[in-house]
Formats: structure tokens, sequence, C-alpha cells
């Protein structure tokens, strides 16, 4: 059996990897800044999400590495995360003022693929596919992973869109009812909410041209691994059938917090919004994102922000572009498909 780690990569000169601890913390914030600077001309990174990859719950998931000098400090990071069967996310997150970086670029995406491969044989799946998002304008990026055999396959818009006191009172449209996850008396969600959600979601991109199955203990795993993850940001819609009787799940809304800049109040994030492909053009998704921009309203936060597909089959950019939503910033799907069966 394959060991679930691939052997350290060889760098060049002085440069050797290692493993990160929680002393890099700090080092790696600022590494992500300066990804960040580069690849939109602003930065916000949230050190508590960085404490989480590198020693908190969402380094479970991950195997990484990354590149020190004489002096011990990361100037390159990997992370290779065990998505799903058959899924593997890479972020590769590098100093560019640092002489030997294309080479230790090239090594690092080296030891990722093999460390996806040692996690696709210790799920025994016969093939995986590894999946970076770089900054759309990061030609730099795109020149390391086309060398280790990525190919370009999407364009993800991140988009944003102020929220006003005034929205506390969004309802929801005719015919659709949306509420929260129902929770347990110690703030924990019902479980048949949270299969409910899982579900809409898997059949709301099933016609999504990266759709693969996520099991619900991944799913939820994977949620709760990021700081701002909070059980009273999950909503469910129903809508009424058009022959009478029970309302039935329609679609769901997960998000989470955004933590606030300094100086800056919080924000909402929605990570992952579907709807039941027989719900379609009933007022779902803008009901779902109405309740997301009514609760932080609520709570008295300034934003609201989520990614997605330029591409959309459900044409979900003009939706958001209609509720007030503008582009921030876009990053591009690079996938390599590997095969094991042999």
């Amino acid at each position: 059996m394959s060991e679930p780690t691939p052997d350290l990569p060889e760098l060049p000169g002085a440069w050797r990897a290692r493993v990160p601890v929680y002393d890099d913390i700090d080092a790696l914030v600022e590494l992500r800044r300066l990804d960040e600077l580069q690849g939109t001309g602003g930065a916000h990174v949230d050190p508590a999400g960085i404490e989480s990859e590198v020693a908190g719950q969402a380094s479970w998931t991950r195997r990484q590495l990354v590149a020190v000098g004489a002096d011990d400090v990361p100037r390159a990071w990997i992370t290779v995360h065990d998505r799903a069967a058959g899924r593997a996310l890479v972020w590769g997150y590098f100093d560019r003022d640092v002489p030997e970086i294309d080479s230790i670029a090239r090594a690092f995406y080296a030891w990722a693929e093999e460390a996806a491969i040692a996690m696709a044989r210790l799920r025994g799946v016969t093939e995986t596919r590894l999946d970076e998002s770089p900054f759309a304008k990061d030609t730099r990026q795109a020149g390391w992973l086309a060398l280790a055999g990525y190919a370009k396959k999407r364009t993800w818009l991140h988009m944003e869109r102020p929220v006003t006191p005034e929205e506390a009172e969004l309802e929801p449209r005719a015919g659709v009812i949306v509420r929260p996850v129902e929770r347990h008396e110690n703030g924990l969600p019902v479980a048949a909410d949270l299969q409910i959600v899982h579900q809409m979601l898997e059949e709301s991109f099933e016609d999504h041209f990266n759709s693969y199955r996520e099991s619900f203990p991944e799913f939820v795993q994977r949620l709760r691994e990021d700081p701002g993850h909070s059980w009273d940001h999950w909503w469910l819609a129903y809508v009424e059938p058009e022959d009478g009787g029970q309302p039935v799940p329609a679609g769901s809304v997960v998000c989470s917090v955004l933590s606030a800049p300094e100086g800056g109040t919080e924000g909402s994030y929605v990570e992952y919004i579907g709807v039941n492909r027989a719900a379609r053009g009933r007022g779902v998704a803008k009901s779902l994102l109405g309740a997301v921009i009514a609760d932080a309203a609520r709570r008295g936060r300034d934003r609201v922000g989520l990614e997605v597909d330029a591409d959309s089959p459900t044409k979900a950019d003009q939706l958001y572009l209609a509720l007030g939503f503008t582009t921030d910033y876009a990053t591009d799907s690079w996938f390599k498909d590997i095969d094991l069966s042999d």
C-alpha cells in the first residue's frame, strides 16, 4: 500500500522542504497576503483560517510542505487537500522574490501529484483529478501549472455586494418558503435537515461540468473546517406544489462569516447555493439570497460575497448581477486528470 505522504523533495541550493508547524503561521499569513496582493491588488487574510489549515481541523485532510532557507522561514507553501474520492485540491503560494522559486515550484508540484496519487490509492479509486485555482492574471503560476501537466478549464468570478440596514426586511418570492436549518436546544443542527441540504446541493450540481459525488460525512466535515462556519448560516427553501399539497424541498444555501478587515465589520459569504432542477424558474435562488442578505443586514454586516462559474449553465452570474453583485476578481480552474488503473 502506498504511503499517505511521499518523501520530501530535493530543493535547489540551501533550500529544504519540511512540513509546516504552528510557529510558521505568521510567515504563512504573510505569504498568503503577498499572493492575494499580486493577484487582486488587495488582500485580507484571516489568520484563523491559516491556523486551521496548519494546526487545526483543516489540517487533518491535507498534506503540505513549506520551503525554507537558512533562516527557517517559509518562502513557499503547497497544500494537497483530500477533498473527496477522486478529487484533490492543490494550493501553491510562492515568494516571487526568491531567485530559485521556479525550481522550488516545479519540485513542489511534482510532490503534490505524488501526494494526490497516494491519497487516491488509499481510497481505492482508479483515477483522480488535481485541481488548482490561481488568480486569472497570474501568468507565472499558470506557467508552472502548464509545465506540471495541468490544463486551464474554467474561470470563476468572485463577486460581492454591499448590504444596507433596510434590507433586513427582505422577503422570499410568493410560493417560496425559506427557513433556517432546525437546531436542537444545544445549538447543534437536526440531522434530517443537514441531509436535505446535502441532497439539494448534490442534485443541483449534477449538470455542472465538474460534478462529482461528495459523501455526506465529507461534506459536513469540510464545511466545519472553516473558522467562519456557523450552523445558523444554513437555510432550506421549499416550494408549494402546483397541484397543492405540502411544500417540498427545492434548494439550500450554506454561508460562513467573513472576518472583519482592520477597522471594518464582518460580512457573510455564500459557500454554496443550489436549487433543485425541478424547482428552477420559481424564484428559489433569489429567495435564498434574499434570506442571506436580510440576515447579514440584521447582524449589522456590510457585505455578502460569493463565487460563480463564469460559464454556469444556469446563468447564475446574471442573477447575481441583477441583485447588485459586482465582480471583484477572477480565478481559473486548472485540472490534471490521472489514471491509476494500470
